[in-house]
């Protein structure tokens, strides 16, 4: 194994229409047993599918907005208004700095700025290799605990300042 990153190739998604996998037919079946209505359903869906695909390209949302009844510009509009749907693909870790009045008063303008001087990417952008793809968020629910960051929609960090989220960025494989 050579010490170069491969070259990132973003998935370029499905082409034409998509259906679920059967893997996921239960879940499905079951995030839309919650509601009497099947529109109040589209959140979950749009996590499942995100965790499936990865991102939700423009088939994936129209097979949602099939699967809970509702027209393709409702469904789009909802993943657009959500910053933590994906409309491209991101990278292996999905750094989202909270940009929130809390979270900026401590530094998070700062932070942001030290990332994307580190990883030389901007707002939505992705590293060369797709290892980090960098973001501004809203409200992470940390207020008191900013500025903070989430990594992959998983992890929190609370706190930060430039060396600790370097030391973060050293401990990612």
């Amino acid at each position: 194994m050579s010490g170069a990153p491969a070259p990132h190739t973003a998935p370029a998604g499905p082409v034409g229409p998509v259906a679920w996998p059967s893997a996921l037919q239960p879940k499905v079946a079951e995030a839309l047993s919650h509601y009497p209505n099947r529109r109040s359903a589209v959140l979950p869906l749009l996590w499942i599918a995100q965790r499936e695909w990865g991102w939700l390209p423009p088939e994936v949302l129209r097979l949602v907005a099939r699967t809970v009844e509702l027209p393709d510009a409702e469904v789009f509009g909802v993943a657009t208004f959500y910053t933590m749907f994906n409309l491209k693909p991101v990278g292996k870790y999905h750094l989202q700095v909270c940009m929130t009045l809390s979270c900026s008063l401590m530094g998070a303008d700062r932070l942001f700025q030290h990332l994307s001087g580190r990883l030389g990417i901007g707002h939505g952008e992705t590293t060369p290799d797709g290892r980090f793809t960098l973001r501004r968020v809203e409200c992470l629910a940390a207020c008191g605990g900013g500025p903070c960051l989430q990594v992959n929609e998983e992890k929190f960090h609370e706190n930060l300042d430039e060396a600790a989220v370097d030391r973060l960025l050293e401990r990612l494989p």
